[in-house]
């Protein structure tokens, strides 16, 4: 699915666009128990509660694609019976009105998702009738095929902190009550996919709230999908990879990775105009080595994280994009202004010491400067390279004296 596809599904969960049919839910405790299930008809709810699953449910198309949002295949072997796209397709086709079915998945999720703590299952059942498109790319009032799907959401459950509240029946204030409070939603699926706006029922779109360890678990053996890298998990790896050939310890190593991050953002630069809007900027590890070199790298450890870098993309090229650490462009920005900054501060104290206003050997010499009694208000205190100075304004009508010696 594509940033237009998520983006219209996601349009559908708000209440006046709303069509989701029926919702069914377990609430599992930490020692995987199934205190309470439930199902009932999703618009009949009471507003406060149906603003509150909906915000659960939107949560689950939320992110950027790559990286909160992942695109899994079920292999075919899933997709026979007794495979896992199987139960996917028998959950669906009982528009969640099967207990027995309903059950039996809450069990498959307890048995394959990994977490210490409380949570909560909620499952969404939902008919869109799929609008046609024109050329222009404007919807029509006609619809050419019905897209039929379930949403499953699995929400952390934690007892709210402890606090002082007033008590109205005791008229005073006390402790409050404690309670089981659900938490922003932490893995989550829609199956099938909505790819090329169409039912695509050999993938399937997941979520993850954290980028940087998914439920990968989850993936492999509660749907029965090769798992697939997050860009957060390839720029991890790409950076500890030029960190460990550098040297973890090397005073240089900061800076070399910024200078990597920076080369690489240049490439991407080049590259998009090459390639249609959003496409993918694959990057191979020939290119790599030559951002790496380019870099300042030596040849040697240029061809040792060329060669980790093969070995670990070795199955599917990374895009390009997902390697970029945006925060290390930022921090290499700063240090950039931080160089010229005190290039210039050198360059004004060769200009200084050439006037005779400073020595070489660092003493200063007294300077008189004369200043329009105009100005004087616009005299201020600044800091200047962390020290604090007295800027004033100077106008070709004022000047300065250096031991007795006026100069403009």
């Amino acid at each position: 699915m594509n940033k237009k596809e998520v983006a219209e599904l996601k349009r559908r969960f708000k209440k006046e666009g709303c069509s989701i049919q029926r919702m069914a839910g377990c609430y599992v405790d930490g020692e995987k128990h199934k205190l309470c299930s439930f199902t009932q008809t999703f618009l009949n709810l009471e507003d406060e509660e149906f603003y509150k699953y909906l915000d659960v449910a939107k949560k689950a198309l939320s992110g950027t694609l790559g990286n909160n949002l992942i695109n899994l295949e079920f292999p075919i072997i899933e997709e026979e019976i007794g495979g896992r796209q199987q139960i996917l397709m028998a959950l669906r086709a009982s528009k969640l009105q099967d207990e027995g079915l309903l059950d039996a998945f809450y069990d498959h999720i307890i048995d394959t998702y990994d977490f210490v703590g409380n949570y909560l299952i909620t499952i969404y059942y939902d008919v869109y009738d799929i609008p046609m498109k024109g050329t222009d790319e404007l919807a029509m009032d006609e619809s050419d095929e019905v897209y039929e799907y379930i949403l499953v959401c699995i929400n952390p459950v934690t007892l709210s902190k402890a606090a002082l509240g007033y008590l109205e029946d005791k008229n005073t204030i006390g402790a409050r009550i404690r309670d089981w409070v659900v938490g922003v939603t932490d893995t989550a699926f829609i199956f099938p996919a909505f790819n090329e706006r169409s039912t695509d029922i050999h993938s399937t779109l997941v979520y993850t709230k954290n980028a940087k360890e998914p439920h990968e678990e989850f993936w492999e053996n509660g749907l029965g999908c090769k798992t697939v890298q997050t860009a957060t998990q390839k720029k991890d790896a790409f950076e500890n990879m030029v960190v460990q050939a550098m040297g973890p310890d090397n005073e240089d190593t900061k800076d070399t990775v910024l200078d990597v991050q920076q080369n690489l953002n240049d490439y991407i630069e080049i590259e998009k105009e090459k390639v249609e809007k959003d496409a993918p900027i694959f990057i191979d590890g020939e290119v790599v080595e030559e951002l790496l070199t380019e870099a300042g790298i030596p040849e040697q450890k240029a061809e040792r994280i060329k060669e980790n870098f093969d070995n670990f993309f070795e199955d599917n090229l990374p895009d390009a994009n997902d390697l970029l650490d945006s925060r290390a462009l930022k921090n290499n920005e700063i240090r950039v202004e931080k160089k010229q900054l005190q290039e210039k501060v050198v360059e004004l104290t060769n200009q200084l010491e050439e006037a005779g206003i400073i020595q070489k050997d660092g003493s200063s010499t007294d300077i008189i400067i004369k200043v329009d009694p105009e100005k004087v208000s616009e005299v201020t205190k600044q800091f200047v390279d962390g020290r604090q100075c007295i800027v004033i304004p100077v106008s070709d009508a004022d000047s300065a004296r250096v031991n007795g010696e006026e100069i403009e």
